[in-house]
């Protein structure tokens, strides 16, 4: 009996001890998968009709379930992030925008409640996650097509199922498509406290590689810099320090980084090619600073550095969905030997998406925002 106490206050079963785990999914994981109300009305999604302030343009609204057919999947949502690309793609600039009105959210993990009879891969009580962008995961349930989404293993944390699809994976190519590193080679970065940061921390340190990882100078700089150290950083050093001369006495028991990872642009990103080897490669896959990427001509001649850049989407675009599915099998081992966590999550219910909202878009994010269903 007290068991089932213990298992009634958790809220999800990432927060369970792993010998309450299988508990959990004997006593609520199969009943929980056919929960979902027939009820549209109960049918709860965040949904933009134009593109602007998503404070402004996002509003919670009743949607009606649509008929099934043979080949789609009813899905009961369980969890889903609110990423930085969400929000430029509801301020209408990203390089991918649906057709509005539009669901927003494009990372998540559900639950299949019902399949129908032409679909073979998945089953009642499997986890999904959405198989490319723009799916639409900020909402209660919903019918997508088997195509839209891919399998994924239950046993692992749920925050880490919810934030799967993105950021590690982001990581994780990024680490081994560019440069061909071995363990002892250095890897250097800026925003390493955001989500795809934290992961290639956690994947470069599994990889045997030793990162250097600069973030934006704060008020608990510290604490920030005992998280990632935490996490498996060699070196967290501020964009500040890493302009200073003496910092190459800091690095000198580091080799030079041959791959440079950069998600600001502006000067962050100049700073960071300065640090790279000659021959080494620069790989741009945000631009939070709003600024151009800025290389030397000298840097370009002497040291000849090469600038590359990355989209996870693009990358989908480019390989075959068998290949994206061993990608996410590979990340699922990593999580299984707790060498790759979610980052620092906030959970908020669906109805408090103005809070959460309001918190991703704050300066200085250090916890990432996700929506429970």
């Amino acid at each position: 009996m007290w068991v089932c106490g213990a298992l009634r206050w958790m809220r999800t079963p990432a927060q369970l001890p792993p010998r309450l785990l299988a508990s959990w999914r004997l006593h609520y994981g199969a009943a929980s998968s056919y929960s979902a109300s027939a009820d549209p009305s109960r049918v709860r999604a965040l949904v933009y009709g134009n593109h602007g302030d998503p404070a402004k343009v996002v509003e919670l609204k009743n949607l009606e379930l649509a008929a099934m057919g043979g080949s789609d999947v009813h899905v009961r949502m369980l969890a889903a992030p609110i990423n930085p690309s969400d929000i430029n793609m509801i301020q209408g600039n990203y390089g991918l925008l649906p057709k509005l009105p539009a669901v927003g959210g494009n990372e998540g993990v559900g639950q299949v409640v019902a399949v129908g009879s032409r679909v073979t891969g998945l089953k009642p009580g499997d986890w999904v996650i959405p198989a490319s962008a723009g799916l639409g995961t900020w909402r209660t349930e919903a019918v997508f097509s088997e195509e839209a989404l891919v399998g994924i293993p239950s046993d692992i944390p749920l925050q880490s199922a919810a934030t799967l699809s993105v950021n590690p994976c982001t990581a994780y190519r990024m680490l081994v498509d560019f440069e061909q590193l071995r363990p002892g080679d250095s890897v250097i970065q800026n925003a390493s406290n955001s989500g795809v940061g934290q992961a290639v921390i956690q994947i470069a340190a599994a990889l045997g590689l030793r990162t250097i990882n600069v973030v934006r100078n704060r008020p608990d700089i510290q604490k920030l810099t005992d998280r990632l150290k935490g996490l498996g950083a060699e070196h967290v050093i501020t964009e500040e320090e890493l302009r200073r001369p003496e910092i190459k006495n800091l690095l000198k028991d580091v080799p030079e980084p041959r791959l440079a990872l950069d998600c600001v642009g502006g000067k962050s990103s100049t700073e960071l090619l300065r640090h790279l080897a000659p021959g080494g490669t620069m790989v741009t896959y945000g631009g939070m600073a709003k600024q151009p990427v800025t290389a030397s001509v000298s840097l370009l001649i002497f040291k000849d550095v090469r600038l590359r850049g990355f989209w996870m989407s693009q990358w989908k675009k480019n390989h075959s969905p068998d290949e994206f599915k061993r990608l996410i099998l590979t990340l699922c081992d990593l999580i299984r030997r707790g060498q790759l966590t979610a980052p620092t999550c906030t959970e908020v219910p669906l109805q408090d998406y103005q809070r959460a909202l309001g918190a991703a878009m704050e300066p200085f994010v250090s916890s990432k925002q996700i929506l429970t269903m």
